[in-house]
This record gives structure tokens, C-alpha cells and sequence, in this order.
């Protein structure tokens, strides 16, 4: 397995991961006074968004002191039904008392190489005491050929490591995707998958035996230098295990 992750099978995913983001967003506070978080694209996650809106967990959190940043986006305007900052913005951020200076969205509304240079900018001056991204949290999902991110096996963001943020290219879409790299994702201190289904059971066991010098799969190359890394899959995910 990939560096012995830990692997949590939990039927309910999204309110295990809700009481990690609310766990780690009480620590990073009170040790930095910040909580700093990457949300993942794509399906993933919208029940987690909607359980931390939700009247559980909505007042839980100190709003005024986390920052939301995103793994990845799509090429198109925020109110797209394909953007996850629209989705995010949709399911979380207008229900909640976020201070719109701490919403750090990637702006797919521009062309994707200017996107990935200006998000990167302000990675590097949000970070800029640490000298280098040390995200509190990031989510993350994992495609069915073994994609996070929007870094897909084959792509040439995959091996950038002079960069924070790239315009990926990928072939199978025939489009361009703005998506961190690993540069940007290993020196977090948390990072936690978010695995359901049983088509997912394959890849899952693919992922986490990819344990070789060159890894087939970008999910596993997810590897926090100095963090945890955590799986939180269903029982269906999990059946190959």
C-alpha cells in the first residue's frame, strides 16, 4: 500500500471528513490563527459543503478565519453549472459568513495559462512567511483512472515540480483544466480522499498498491512530506481490499 495510508471504511464519508475539517480548523487557529483549505472539484464535495452548511455545523466553525482555496478547475465563468467555485459558492459559501477576501476561487473565466500564473501568485503571497504552500487541509477525490486534482496520468503537470499551479492539458477532454500540482498539495499537513462506490473499489486497490519508484497513478503520488494522509472510503469502495 502507499506508504501505509490510513484507511477509514465509514459509510458516512462527508460527516467523518466534516468533523476532521472541524477538528483541524480548531488547531489551526488557535496555532496560526488561520485555517487554510483546499477544496476538491467534481462531485466530491458537495455533501461535505452541504453538511458544513448545514445547522450542525454551520455555527461550529469560525468562518472569519478560514480560507478556502481550490485543487483545481474547470475553463469556464463562475456561474457555469460546471465550476466548482460555482458549486461551492452554491452550496457552502453564500450560506455561511465567509468574508469574501478569505475565498481564494481560480478564475476559469480567463485563458488557462493566466489563470494558473495569477493563482499561483497568490499562493506565493499567501504563504509567503513559510516561503511555500503548508495547507492545513486538502480534500481530494479520485477518478475512476486514477486522476486527482486535475492531474491526470500522462499529463504534463503531473511531473512539473517548478510550479504551483499549471494549465494541464488533457488529452482524454480535449481541454484544458487549471490544477495545482503536487508541489503545491505535499507539504500540507493534512490530506484526506474521499472514496465512494463500488466503481471505485478497483481503482481504490490500484491506488493504494501503486507503491513503486515510478507510480502509474497521480493519486498515489499524494504523498504529504511532513502530514498524514488519510482514506475515508464506503464499504462498496472498499469490497477489493
Amino acid at each position: 500500500m502507499n506508504r501505509n495510508p490510513n484507511v477509514y471504511i465509514r459509510e458516512d464519508g462527508p460527516r467523518s471528513c466534516a468533523m476532521i475539517f472541524l477538528d483541524l480548523c480548531y488547531k489551526a487557529i488557535k496555532h496560526d490563527g488561520a485555517f487554510a483549505v483546499v477544496l476538491s472539484g467534481g462531485k466530491t464535495p458537495g455533501p461535505l459543503l452541504s453538511l458544513l452548511a448545514s445547522d450542525e455545523f454551520r455555527n461550529r466553525v469560525p468562518w472569519k478565519s478560514v480560507h478556502l482555496f481550490w485543487g483545481d478547475e474547470r475553463c469556464v465563468p463562475p456561474d457555469h453549472p460546471d465550476s466548482n467555485y460555482g458549486n461551492a459558492e452554491a452550496g457552502l459559501i453564500s450560506k455561511v459568513e465567509l468574508p469574501p477576501e478569505n475565498v481564494h476561487r481560480m478564475r476559469g473565466e480567463v485563458p488557462p495559462r493566466l489563470s494558473a500564473a495569477a493563482y499561483e501568485e497568490e499562493l506565493r503571497r499567501f504563504f509567503a512567511e513559510k516561503k511555500k504552500p503548508c495547507f492545513d487541509l486538502v480534500i481530494l477525490g479520485l477518478g475512476a483512472d486514477g486522476h486527482t486534482l486535475s492531474l491526470y496520468p500522462g499529463s504534463n503537470a503531473v511531473v512539473q515540480t517548478d510550479r504551483l499551479v499549471a494549465a494541464n492539458h488533457i488529452e482524454a477532454l480535449g481541454a484544458y483544466r487549471i490544477t495545482m500540482t503536487l508541489a503545491a498539495v505535499n507539504d500540507a499537513s493534512n490530506a484526506v480522499f474521499l472514496v465512494t462506490g463500488k466503481e471505485k473499489s478497483g481503482i481504490l486497490k490500484a491506488v493504494l498498491e501503486d507503491n513503486g519508484e515510478e507510480k502509474k497513478y497521480p493519486a498515489a503520488m499524494i504523498n504529504p512530506a511532513h502530514g498524514r494522509l488519510i482514506w475515508i472510503v464506503d464499504r462498496e469502495a472498499a469490497a477489493l481490499l
